[in-house]
């Protein structure tokens, strides 16, 4: 196993990254003489991955300077707290339909806007608004993609030639979660509350209705880093080649961390720095072929252990101006 940049051990279960094209990341793994990497295309798929838009906690921890207001009171549970699960503030909402502008005149394949085949969300509240706000309404459960057709974004040549599309899934899975614990806002409803506000997204796949993940405890930095990876060998296995995954940023850092040690270092920290809201940062998943086909268990709660590993955060706010700030609210 190597060593990451956090200083972490790398997961065993880690595969390999490339990264996206037209996208303004453009990353390569390979034999660091030749500046090029080749990849059998069916082993590849894009992957764009889009941290939430601002939410009342972000907020909160902005204007306080801390992130105490995160924490619940000794006798207070966590769910009683107003920041548990937090929603998106104004500004969040605002944030996500500026991406869906932009997401719906650019470019991908032969198509004049971006056209995804499966939008995969955090079942956070936060993150399961984002994907609303962004992508627009979901096509059912169940419901084929010819009987799924609705009009092209207004602006694109497909409206104007009146070309109907079928609008993407979208699944939620536990494993792309915020790291959980000790912050209340890391923790989520019921399913069964969170499926009733958004009816046309895709539950099936989540094991437990309460949250049995959220402790006060913080979820490893290990453990986060393992199930990352594993989050991507099950989309792996996913039949889709371009794939919208909304999460969050810790879940990125984790993630991203594990890769990049043979890039640039200019694309190593853009590919590792701490995600703004509602930023989208787009990657060639590609597989070496080692773990295909290999079963990937629906994540369980893991046996609580507090963590004693802590781990920096990059961000760089001139990318972003000032509307896009680092995260206060970081291990």
């Amino acid at each position: 196993m190597s060593t990451n940049f956090f200083g972490l051990k790398r997961s065993s279960s880690a595969g390999a990254l490339n990264a996206m094209v037209d996208d303004g990341f453009e990353f390569s793994l390979g034999p660091p003489e030749s500046g090029f990497s080749l990849f059998l295309a069916e082993r590849t798929k894009k992957v764009h991955f889009i941290r939430h838009a601002e939410g009342y906690h972000n907020k909160a921890t902005k204007e306080s300077g801390s992130n105490d207001c995160l924490l619940r009171a000794h006798e207070q549970s966590a769910s009683s707290h107003p920041l548990y699960d937090s929603r998106l503030t104004p500004k969040g909402i605002a944030q996500a339909e500026e991406l869906r502008h932009y997401l719906s005149r650019r470019p991908s394949g032969s198509r004049s806007f971006t056209a995804f085949d499966l939008v995969v969300v955090s079942p956070l509240t936060r993150t399961c608004e984002t994907a609303l706000h962004v992508f627009g309404e979901p096509r059912e459960p169940g419901k084929p993609v010819f009987l799924s057709k609705v009009d092209a974004p207004v602006g694109t040549m497909e409206h104007t030639m009146g070309v109907k599309i079928a609008p993407p899934r979208f699944l939620v899975r536990e494993e792309c979660r915020e790291r959980w614990g000790h912050y209340v806002c890391d923790g989520r409803r019921s399913i069964s509350e969170i499926a009733a506000e958004f009816p046309k997204f895709d539950f099936s796949e989540i094991q437990h209705d309460e949250d049995a993940f959220y402790t006060d405890e913080r979820e490893t930095d290990e453990h986060c880093c393992d199930r990352a990876v594993k989050f991507l060998e099950w989309l792996n296995q996913r039949p889709e080649k371009c794939i919208a995954v909304v999460t969050h940023s810790s879940f990125l850092r984790h993630l991203f961390g594990q890769f990049g040690e043979n890039l640039h270092k200019n694309d190593m920290d853009d590919l590792q720095r701490l995600a703004g809201n509602c930023e989208l940062r787009s990657i060639v998943l590609c597989s070496h072929g080692n773990k295909d086909g290999k079963k990937v268990d629906p994540l369980q709660p893991p046996s609580l252990a507090p963590s004693t590993v802590r781990m920096k955060s990059v961000c760089d706010s001139s990318m972003f101006g000032e509307e896009v700030l680092e995260e206060l609210k970081m291990e």
